[in-house]
């Protein structure tokens, strides 16, 4: 009687390793994993309805440069990076910044409601309606570590390895850019009383 042993899923060193070497199932398995973390981030650095695009551009570019991967962070910071770079790009090219889109992603409504059903949803999507228009009113690298600390919950490291800044510039401008949004909800709260 032959035991069935479970599949053991590979990790990402593994699967950059066989890319590298021609496994294009390798490289699927890696885009798979990383989709939803990386269109999540496109969406959150204001790319929009153009996320799609940029994340699918990042993936080709991701496999196009993964010999250059050295590992030093996670593939997901490194993939992360390039994300953030193309939606960046992205910024550059738009000649107007009226097409900057932030969406957060749409929470679970039951997970917010209370005993009142509808005034708890109604009170949860004004509270992240002001949040997403207090980032939309950040400078743009403010917007980027908040949006990659907070809402994409990367690590410090992490954050440092997708924007590609020193980890002191990490540190300075999240605590700047915290400060400056909880002003931009104080005066938003303060205004609708």
């Amino acid at each position: 009687m032959s035991v069935i042993q479970p599949e053991v899923p590979l990790d990402d060193d593994v699967l950059v390793t066989r890319a590298r070497a021609g496994d294009l199932e390798a490289y699927d398995l890696l885009v798979a994993r990383h989709t939803a973390s990386a269109y999540r981030t496109a969406v959150l650095l204001g790319a929009g309805s153009d996320s799609e695009d940029v994340i699918q551009e990042a993936f080709v570019k991701g496999y196009r440069k993964l010999s250059r991967y050295r590992g030093e962070s996670s593939f997901r910071s490194w993939l992360l990076a390039i994300v953030a770079n193309e939606t960046r790009n992205l910024h550059r090219s738009r000649t107007r910044r009226d097409g900057l889109v932030l969406r957060a992603t749409a929470a679970n409504p039951a997970s917010e409601i209370a005993e009142d059903g509808a005034v708890g949803a109604v009170l949860a999507g004004e509270r992240r309606a002001a949040l997403v228009e207090a980032l939309r009113q950040l400078p743009v690298r403010d917007r980027e570590v908040i949006v990659c600390r907070f809402l994409l919950d990367l690590s410090e490291e992490e954050t440092v390895a997708t924007l590609g800044w020193p980890r002191g510039t990490v540190k300075s401008r999240t605590s700047r850019a915290l400060a400056k949004l909880r002003g931009l909800l104080d005066r938003e709260e303060v205004r609708n009383g």
